[in-house]
């Protein structure tokens, strides 16, 4: 099987099972880990006041959600950056060393 058929064949298997997943849980109410978290330490102790308030409170889910995402790739981005540097570093050292 060639490369461009195989990466085609897993890109339609990765969304489908985004599909599925989405229609499994089309009842599923979309939290973060933040908002367990409050509800985890009402349960414990309900009259616990934050310490803090946010300076700035995204005005919906959605792009608190967004914010998070782009805070995640532009991470990656900058790990899968660094990782493909070093490589390359690498690479040359050794065909430097093979030229001589």
């Amino acid at each position: 099987m060639s490369n461009f058929k195989l990466n085609l064949v897993l890109t339609l298997l990765v969304i489908l099972i985004v599909a599925l997943a989405f229609v499994i849980n089309s009842e599923a109410e979309f939290l973060g880990a933040d908002s367990q978290a409050e509800e985890a330490v009402s349960e414990v102790n309900p009259n616990y006041e934050p310490w803090f308030e946010p300076l700035w409170e995204p005005p919906s889910p959605e792009v608190e959600s967004l914010l998070f995402a782009l805070q995640a790739a532009i991470g990656a981005g900058f790990i899968c950056f660094y990782i493909g540097y070093k490589m390359g570093i690498k690479k040359g050292d050794i065909s430097a060393k093979l030229q001589v």
